[in-house]
């Protein structure tokens, strides 16, 4: 999470389901001819040392590594496998050497027990992994009912977009969009909650909640971040009630009205990208507040600005999935540059672009969700015509007041 005055210069989810999560977990990671092989040559190198050292050291019992190791990377029928033959070579090795009843009996007994340690290890591994399967697809499953499947249209703008979760149980994260169609225009949202797992999760629900009835309801932008405001708040005073933690949201809200013009309210949420003819530049957003669920901190009221959004560009709105995002030695994701190259492309062109280097770049290791919008205005949605003279000061005074 990062503040944006701190920051650093269908949604695709490609996740597996509960019973897709439940097959990964129980599927080998070893092959049964590697198995076979791998067994095999141990055994011949282990009796031959045997063989070689005599009844002075015996050395079949450390056979029992074989389905031990098994258990770890393997599946229940391949342990038991491993078990069975390690038996059945201590049994045939203890005949041919010979020895006392005591030792032969002891040394098969120790192999046996060895070997069902092993396969009880593997399918309690098995269970624990599918247990954590189930819960990672019940998380992302979650989000992916919060969260609209994209693109978006509206009578102002297309929204494009891509969303990525982190994909693991206890990280996934709280990356929130939405957008929605009102009286006043289209209103669109993205945001990140502090923190990851199912309570921020919580967080960015009940924040999409306010969103939704407030983007239709509220005829100022200001007064819709405030009900966002009020949400989280209420939602930290219910966390500190349970003994939760207290929670922040960096969100990023826009409205875009009939006359074309669009507007921003910035609670330290990444400035956005405008990509038009051919040049990538980061938008000048100079009020930017504090994240919501912060608001007491600062006596200053938040207040909408304009934003430039000529037709034919592309507004890029991002999570710090994407800027945060590292590579093998430790650099950040160079966003602007990449998007300089993308800046000519559609706004679909520059996600498949986006997703694609992003992926090449950390090596496939994601540390936080990503999400990210691309708006465009519809082809029916016209800029706002010159204003005249008269009214300028109007609406110079009704934008600093945040209407």
């Amino acid at each position: 999470m990062t503040f944006g005055l701190l920051s650093r210069p269908a949604p695709r989810v490609a996740l597996p389901g509960t019973d897709a999560g439940e097959a990964a977990a129980r599927a080998p990671r070893i092959g049964n001819g590697v198995l076979s092989g791998g067994l095999a040559l141990l055994t011949a190198v282990i009796v031959s040392l045997d063989v070689l050292a005599g009844n002075d050291l015996r050395l079949v019992p450390l056979l029992v590594v074989a389905p031990a190791l098994v258990s770890v990377f393997g599946t229940v029928g391949q342990t038991a496998v491993a078990g069975a033959w390690v038996t059945g070579a201590a049994v045939v090795t203890r005949a041919a050497t010979g020895g006392t009843t005591w030792d032969v009996v002891s040394s098969i007994v120790f192999t046996l027990f060895a070997c069902l340690l092993s396969v009880a290890a593997c399918a309690l591994r098995i269970r624990h992994a599918t247990e954590i399967a189930r819960l990672r697809s019940a998380a992302v499953a979650l989000q992916r009912q919060i969260l609209r499947p994209l693109p978006i249209p509206t009578d102002q703008i297309t929204a494009h977009g891509t969303y990525t979760p982190i994909e693991e149980d206890r990280l996934v994260g709280g990356d929130i969009y939405e957008v929605v169609q009102s009286p006043y225009g289209t209103r669109v949202i993205i945001g990140d909650v502090q923190g990851k797992g199912l309570p921020a999760i919580g967080v960015g629900f009940a924040v999409l909640g306010a969103f939704r009835e407030a983007a239709i309801r509220e005829p100022s932008l200001t007064a819709v971040v405030d009900r966002l405001e009020d949400a989280v708040v209420r939602q930290n005073a219910f966390a500190a009630q349970t003994g939760d933690t207290e929670r922040f949201v960096t969100a990023l809200v826009l409205g875009f009205d009939e006359d074309g013009r669009a507007r921003a309210v910035n609670c330290g949420h990444l400035l956005p990208r405008l990509l038009h003819d051919g040049v990538a530049v980061p938008v000048p957003l100079r009020r930017t507040s504090l994240p919501l669920g912060l608001a007491e901190l600062s006596g200053e009221g938040r207040t909408a600005e304009r934003l430039d959004f000529p037709p034919g560009a592309t507004l890029l709105l991002f999570t710090d999935g994407v800027t945060e995002a590292r590579d093998a030695d430790g650099h950040f994701y160079p966003l602007d540059a990449r998007l300089s190259r993308w800046a000519r492309r559609s706004p679909q062109g520059v996600l498949d672009a986006l997703e694609h280097d992003l992926e090449a770049f950390s090596d496939g290791v994601r540390r936080d969700d990503v999400a990210v919008l691309a708006l465009r205005r519809s082809s029916s949605a016209e800029p706002a015509p010159p204003v005249p003279a008269g009214r300028e000061a109007a609406l110079a005074a009704e934008v600093l007041s945040g209407r």
